[in-house]
């Protein structure tokens, strides 16, 4: 199982958050999943929804925490590595939005 945070945006907590930690939960990601309450972070450069349920928000950021791009991926669709990310966070579709997430943001994981 993840280990479980806070997902973090200027001091404000916007969610709780998995971190998927071994290799297992990384290629696992939200795939064995009917919905998904919260955000999922994986430490990757690309991600893909092939075999899932739902679609998914996905915020692509670098080490800093930086967002540098957040889109909707819809089922048996795959975003290219980025060379400046290393951080995928992920979230059911729609979760983003709400949370009012944006390119510029600095997110933090917190304990």
């Amino acid at each position: 199982m993840a280990n479980v945070s806070w997902l973090v945006r200027d001091g404000e907590v916007l969610a709780i958050l998995e971190v998927a930690g071994s290799r297992a939960e990384k290629r696992r990601g939200l795939l064995s999943r009917d919905h998904f309450d919260g955000v999922l972070r994986i430490d990757t450069r690309s991600v893909h929804t092939v075999g899932m349920r739902f679609s998914i928000d996905v915020a692509v950021c670098a080490s800093d925490g930086e967002v540098k791009s957040v889109r909707t991926l819809p089922p048996w669709r795959f975003i290219r590595p980025r060379v400046a990310s290393t951080v995928i966070y992920e979230a059911q579709a729609g979760t983003f939005r709400q949370l009012g997430l944006a390119v510029g943001d600095r997110l933090e994981v917190r304990e």
